[in-house]
């Protein structure tokens, strides 16, 4: 039976890595998610035949109310809540393999020293994860606003996880598995996931929720060896590399270095931002339609001001107009933009916008200077030229799209407020951008009225 579950297991396995591969593809992601959900269940079934398994009924009623919740709120969460949505789970991952942890602490029973370490380190990792990625969702989702920060809050982080790190030290050292003991050393690595998430800036979320992912597989991986669970160990690792290679992405795009993102100044401010001169220039839709119909080359920057308008179908639509007008129409797509890695491209090809007409950052910004109008829909801080011209700006050498450098820029806009990064944006105050106030979906529906009347 032992050759059985092994086998299943690296069945399982295989099935995860080919599943992650197909998912690096827009054509082959859905397909993806299905190889690598057949593969976990491979995994979960046969581990109900692991020897010595037991608490059956328990296992089951788990296994069926955590499906049905993740059923449920798949079904539920929209679009734009998808990125909390995530935090969630990632966090439950972490929390998970803390909780694993947990118990072989409790129990005490370690055939080395090595185990041992495997298992602690596996629990630290966890735990931060696990409160980390509560307090992504919290500020995802709106309920922590702001960030929180206090004077010597690194240093104050430092002693918070040292202690931790102290404590899981002595319990290797000293083999004693005190419950006290153990309880207060969770205490204090859940605590610092707490606070190493505070003080982060909404605008590097999206280095955040790929960095608490990072840790979540790998704290997956260390407690596949403590449990000698092959499944865990290539999941946890997989996992882990590929959210620590999306982490160090993030944080190029945002123009910081690893260490920086590791060691908390999240979103921390830059120095005295220069004032922008000059007045926004409103533009109605009528005009901004004729604009766009008699364009030759048009691109269009979408933003998480799109994704709250859920204004993704419009969008389409809107492309298709210009489409049969014969504009070359692309899409610029910055690694940052949204609140979740991909979280453009995920709303894109909800729409059905062709994946071809999607492009990087480093594929697109070249065509800048030859289109005639570049359409900001609820983007801001990736477009703004202060991370180019302000040394002292908060976002000062963050790569941006350059749409400054377009003939015409018009911007869908709620209203006049600044990015998520509480900066001004020096490109709505250009003398080739026009503002087009209100709901994205409202205005991109005008939009396409004014193309059709032309």
């Amino acid at each position: 039976m032992d050759s059985v579950i092994q086998i299943s297991y690296f069945i399982a396995a295989v099935l995860f890595i080919l599943g992650l591969k197909r998912m690096s593809s827009p054509v082959t992601a859905r397909g993806g998610i299905v190889w690598a959900g057949a593969g976990m269940l491979v995994a979960t079934l046969i581990t109900f035949f692991w020897p010595g398994m037991h608490n059956y009924a328990l296992m089951t009623t788990a296994i069926f109310l955590g499906g049905i919740a993740a059923w449920w709120s798949g079904k539920r969460v929209a679009m734009t809540d998808m990125p909390q949505m995530i935090a969630l789970y990632n966090g439950m991952g972490g929390g998970a393999a803390g909780a694993i942890a947990a118990v072989e602490l409790l129990r005490g029973d370690f055939h080395s020293t090595t185990f041992l370490t495997l298992a602690i380190l596996g629990a630290l990792i966890g735990s931060i994860s696990f409160t980390g990625s509560l307090i992504a969702f919290a500020k995802l989702q709106g309920w922590i606003r702001k960030p929180l920060r206090f004077p010597g809050q690194s240093w104050f982080n430092l002693a918070v996880f040292a202690a931790a790190a102290g404590i899981g030290g002595w319990l290797v050292a000293s083999g004693e598995f005190s419950g006290s003991l153990i309880a207060v050393f969770f205490i204090t690595a859940l605590a610092f996931g707490v606070l190493m998430a505070l003080p982060i800036g909404g605008a590097d979320m999206p280095v955040v929720i790929s960095l608490f992912n990072a840790l979540t597989g790998l704290a997956v991986a260390l407690e596949g060896f403590v449990l000698n669970n092959a499944a865990m160990i290539i999941a946890g690792t997989v996992v882990g590399a590929a959210g620590t290679l999306l982490t160090q992405l993030m944080a190029k795009a945002m123009n910081r270095s690893i260490s920086n993102v590791l060691f908390s100044h999240f979103g921390a401010s830059g120095g005295a931002e220069e004032s922008v001169e000059g007045s926004m220039r409103p533009i109605d839709a009528a005009d901004a339609g004729i604009m766009m119909a008699y364009a030759e080359r048009v691109i269009i920057i979408p933003g998480y001001g799109m994704a709250v308008a859920q204004a993704q179908h419009k969008v389409k639509e809107l492309m298709d107009q210009l489409l049969k007008r014969g504009v070359d129409v692309k899409f610029a797509i910055h690694p940052v933009a949204g609140r979740m890695p991909g979280h453009m491209n995920v709303l894109l090809a909800e729409a059905d916008v062709p994946y071809d007409r999607l492009y990087d950052l480093e594929e697109i910004n070249a065509e800048f200077a030859r289109a005639d109008v570049a359409l900001v829909i609820g983007a801001n801080d990736v477009v703004n030229p202060m991370a180019r011209s302000n040394p002292d700006s908060p976002i000062y050498g963050m790569p941006i799209l350059n749409a400054d450098q377009a003939s015409n820029v018009i911007v869908i806009k709620r209203g006049q407020g600044k990015g998520f990064s509480g900066v001004e944006n020096a490109l709505f105050f250009g003398d080739n951008t026009r503002m087009l106030y209100g709901d994205g979906q409202e205005m991109t529906g005008e939009l396409i009225s004014a193309i059709r009347q032309v």
